[in-house]
């Protein structure tokens, strides 16, 4: 036996094995790429709206032109997890390329920091697309506590936003919490319903006309909104007095606009890869076909019904008339009625029995419910993987013995949201610091594209000892060609967000803020290195080796 005062045996990272187990499947791993690429969520909720803002740009194209971009996105990580199917994902990878110091601080701010300022922005999805058409059609409308404009944010009011935050904060904490088999559990069953709304949302335009539209259009503005008249003309009318009536349809394809219209539609479709953190949980990943059928196959589905899902509502509503509602929306005109074009909403206008509408906005918002959680999980892992570093306190690699889960890791990323939320909501300044929040993170997805061009000679040996070495293109690993194309995509992105005026986040306060974010990356770095070599840890030696499962 050892004696008492016998030194205890540190390993070089925190334990000899992670203790997170493989929970999920290739399926599971596709679901929640489909739920990030959240074509109700990001697209609907957001990005396709912009068309507003770019009009002459082919909205279809955009779609499938940004796409074409990220099937690059997809051979690019779907070549780093093969290769290093860890926990912690771009942290990994990063760091192994390119060392500790340059790999935590793009890593904690794309992966730590700034989701702790998506919480609100998941919450303002939530206003818009569940909490504000049931209230609406259940004739709780208005500015009063719990009523339906209550909710969204306003420069005026951000008690809404903030419970609404604190509602989205809680959804993901508990998913998160019951671990990796459980969340997959449910996600299925989000994805299923989901789907489920779906295609009744798919039936209900394939089944009714433009001019069923109209009558309904003028009924619910009637009965919902307190709108009189011919309220579907009298948006039309302000939109040709505006002169945004006209968008190019289906065979459109104007090549400048176009482009200019595509780094919107990446607030969509940038992230099959987020669940690349969670690989080391999930299992086969270290085939590469595997892991592109999972993230790849997300992308061509979502694609695919972004697509056909327009088709319907072209068929019910006029594919214009979306774009003169977007801009309605974003105030490019006085409107009679001027609401936010979500389709589940203007699918239940066609039916004026309330339980329909409710249903089918219920099945819809699980869109919403099934992707929540994503807003904490994939960060908890890059948290646990510094910290099973030793980059961050070891507590936050403790993993729960019976759902697996890094609790410690999932309070780094709950406990701050809080306040950044409340600052979201009762600052109207602080709302203008976040608006480069996707920014950030595709300056993360940069760094690793980066790691991927340059890995078959920075790392050599674990390239050609890993299943991706045998893909090559004239002699060029498939792996560096995939990466200069993407990273060549994200530049012309990252140039346009930062310079063109056109993208609303070139924000002068924002980028100094985020600026700090990663300043404080930079200093946290610092100080655990210091304090790791007064211990005898060198931070430098742990990040040269590859972290064990």
């Amino acid at each position: 036996m050892a004696s008492a005062d016998m030194p205890v045996e540190r390993t070089m990272f925190v334990r000899k094995a992670t203790g997170l187990v493989k929970g999920w499947s290739v399926f599971d791993a596709f679901i929640y790429s489909a739920f990030a690429i959240n074509l109700m969520a990001l697209g609907f909720g957001y990005a396709f709206t912009t068309t507003a803002f770019i009009p002459k740009g082919a909205l279809i194209a955009a779609i499938i032109l940004s796409g074409l971009f990220i099937v690059f996105e997809v051979l690019v990580y779907a070549s780093m997890i093969a290769v290093m199917p860890r926990a912690g994902g771009d942290y990994v990878w990063q760091t192994r390329v390119f060392g500790g110091g340059v790999g935590f601080v793009l890593a904690a701010t794309g992966w730590w920091f700034i989701l702790w300022h998506w919480v609100p922005i998941y919450a303002q999805i939530l206003c818009v697309e569940v909490l504000q058409p049931l209230l609406t059609i259940l004739g709780y409308t208005g500015t009063s506590p719990l009523h339906a404009d209550w909710w969204p944010y306003s420069a005026t009011n951000g008690s809404g936003i903030f419970v609404a935050s604190l509602i989205t904060a809680g959804i993901a904490t508990g998913v998160v919490a019951m671990g990796m088999r459980l969340y997959a559990r449910v996600q299925k069953w989000c994805f299923y319903g989901g789907m489920l709304g779906l295609v009744i949302m798919l039936a209900i335009f394939l089944t009714h006309s433009k001019s069923d539209f109209i009558a309904a259009y003028n009924t619910s503005a009637h009965n919902l909104y307190g709108v009189n008249g011919d309220a579907y003309h009298g948006l039309i009318s302000a939109s040709d007095k505006a002169g945004t009536s006209t968008y190019p349809g289906f065979g459109d394809f104007p090549f400048k606009e176009t482009f200019l219209l595509v780094p919107f539609m990446l607030f969509y479709n940038l992230w099959p890869n987020w669940g690349a953190t969670l690989y080391g949980e999930v299992r086969g990943a270290s085939d590469f076909r595997k892991n592109i059928y999972a993230m790849g196959g997300a992308l061509l589905f979502t694609t695919v019904v972004v697509v056909v899902t327009f088709a319907a509502m072209a068929h019910a509503i006029g594919f214009e008339t979306y774009g003169i509602m977007s801009s309605a929306y974003w105030a490019y005109f006085a409107a009679p009625l001027a609401i936010f074009p979500y389709p589940g909403t203007i699918a239940a206008f066609f039916y004026t029995n309330e339980l329909v509408q409710v249903v089918l906005i219920l099945l819809l918002s699980l869109w919403f419910f099934g992707w929540a959680g994503s807003v904490f999980l994939s960060s908890t892992r890059m948290i646990f993987a510094a910290a099973f570093d030793r980059v961050l306190p070891e507590w936050a690699a403790k993993v729960d013995d019976r759902t697996h889960a890094p609790l410690g890791a999932l309070a780094l990323m709950l406990l701050p949201s809080i306040p950044i939320s409340a600052l979201y909501a009762y600052s109207t300044k602080f709302y203008s610091y976040t608006l480069d929040a996707t920014l950030v993170i595709a300056i993360t997805y940069f760094g690793t594209t980066l790691a991927a061009i340059v890995m078959p000679w920075r790392k050599p040996e674990i390239y050609r000892a890993s299943p991706i070495a045998k893909y090559e293109v004239g002699g060029i690993p498939l792996v560096t060609l995939a990466g200069l194309v993407f990273g060549g995509f994200l530049v012309f992105c990252l140039y346009k967000w930062f310079f063109d005026d056109a993208y609303f986040v070139n924000n002068f306060d924002s980028k100094i803020y985020m600026l700090a974010l990663y300043v404080l990356a930079l200093v946290v770095y610092v100080a655990s290195r210091l304090m790791r070599r007064r211990e005898g840890i060198d931070l430098a030696r742990i990040n040269a080796e590859i972290p064990v499962e």
